[in-house]
């Protein structure tokens, strides 16, 4: 059985840790890198060339979803997979577009999760059955990327002057595309706008 070679993303240490630690028990897995933020999966993507990437979603720098969807142009022998702990629709449908072969809760087995690694290295695919049911029934996003992007400027509470600043817009239509997004979600303000747009994973 030929080996694979995997790369593990997560900021998080101790999981990172422990992940590297099951994998290792497997014959045929072979952990050639590790990383704590998107921008560094990126390098050691780059220098060692694994055959699967197990990226999480939530990085420093950039999420796993932005780094699969460099690895898919600039690596295309490496496939992808998501771990993750905050599956959400509009996250599983990102990641499914930018060519992620698997999207997988933190709370598989370490079992699972190397069958997962071996079934994306055959050309195969997992998608965890309840993510896979929430993605279908909360529908796609009704915001453009325009909506969703000053939304999600708008996330840590920035006044309008702010966000109009640093989406480049002007501040009469950083409030008109608020609003527009809050009638979509039918949110009262927008910061009801905001949470509910994170809870279906749309910003």
């Amino acid at each position: 059985m030929s080996t694979v070679r995997v790369l593990l993303a997560d900021d998080e240490h101790l999981i990172r840790g422990a992940l590297a630690a099951l994998l290792s028990l497997e014959s045929d897995l072979l952990v050639v890198a590790e990383a704590a933020s998107g921008p560094e999966a990126l390098a050691m993507a780059r220098a060692h060339r694994p055959d699967v990437a197990v990226l999480d979603l939530e990085m420093p720098g950039a999420d796993g979803v932005s780094v699969a969807t460099s690895l898919r142009s600039e690596l295309p022998g490496c496939k992808t997979m998501i771990v993750t702990s905050h599956g959400r629709p509009g996250h599983l449908k990102r990641a499914l577009a930018a060519g992620v072969r698997a999207f997988a809760p933190k709370t598989v087995s370490a079992q699972q999760l190397a069958e997962i690694i071996r079934a994306v290295q055959a050309g195969g695919r997992y998608v965890d059955p309840e993510l896979a049911a929430d993605a279908i029934s909360a529908g796609d996003s009704p915001l453009t990327a325009r909506e969703a992007e000053v939304l999600e400027l708008a996330a840590d509470g920035a006044p309008v002057a702010e966000i109009a600043e640093r989406a480049g817009l002007s501040q009469g239509t950083v409030r008109n595309y608020l609003s527009s997004a809050a009638s979509k979600l039918g949110a009262e303000n927008r910061h009801t706008a905001v949470r509910l747009a994170r809870q279906r994973g749309w910003v």
